[in-house]
This record gives structure tokens, C-alpha cells and sequence, in this order.
């Protein structure tokens, strides 16, 4: 995709700072509103590089002060599982067909 001339706010996803600023006139005026509509905050860095600047663009479009815009919840696995565990239970279920 061409996106020349453009600011890329999310990297993960590819969106521009202008599809934010359009999503922002149709009425998503939160974080996770716009992470909802857009997968901005959903790739690779789970929003740590986009959803700060989300947020100031929310306060700047909206006239909200930054301090009442809530970033979105996140919600990490509650243990992180190695990627080599996975492959056993897998094989093991095929085992068991």
C-alpha cells in the first residue's frame, strides 16, 4: 500500500493518523473504541508504540483533557506458556485420535 505523504501511527497495522482522525468525527471517541473499529493496538507491540498518540489525538479532536482519556484494558496471557509446550500437547492429541 502506497502511503506516501502519510503519518503511520500504528505500525503493527498500517493506520494512518488520518483514518484515526475520521474514525474520531464518526463518534469513536475512546481508546478502545477505535481499537475495536480500526485493530489499531492489536499487533505485534499491543499498542505501546500507537495508543499514546490515540489518545492525544482523542484530546486534541475532541477537547477532552488527556488526563480523563483511559487507555484500553489489556489483557495478557495469565502465564506465559513456551512456544515448545504447545507442540507437545499438539502432538500428543494426534496421538490420542
Amino acid at each position: 500500500m502506497n502511503r506516501e505523504g502519510e503519518t503511520i501511527v500504528c505500525f503493527c497495522e498500517d493506520i494512518a493518523e488520518e483514518e484515526i482522525v475520521k474514525a474520531i468525527g464518526e463518534g469513536y471517541t475512546t481508546p478502545k473504541e477505535i481499537k475495536q473499529h480500526l485493530r489499531v493496538g492489536m499487533g505485534e507491540c499491543q499498542g505501546r508504540g500507537c495508543i499514546p498518540q490515540i489518545m492525544r489525538l482523542i484530546s486534541q479532536k475532541t477537547g477532552k483533557p488527556r488526563e480523563l482519556i483511559l487507555p484500553p484494558s489489556v489483557r495478557p496471557p495469565i502465564v506465559p506458556v513456551p512456544i515448545g509446550l504447545l507442540g507437545k500437547i499438539v502432538k500428543r492429541s494426534k496421538r490420542e485420535k
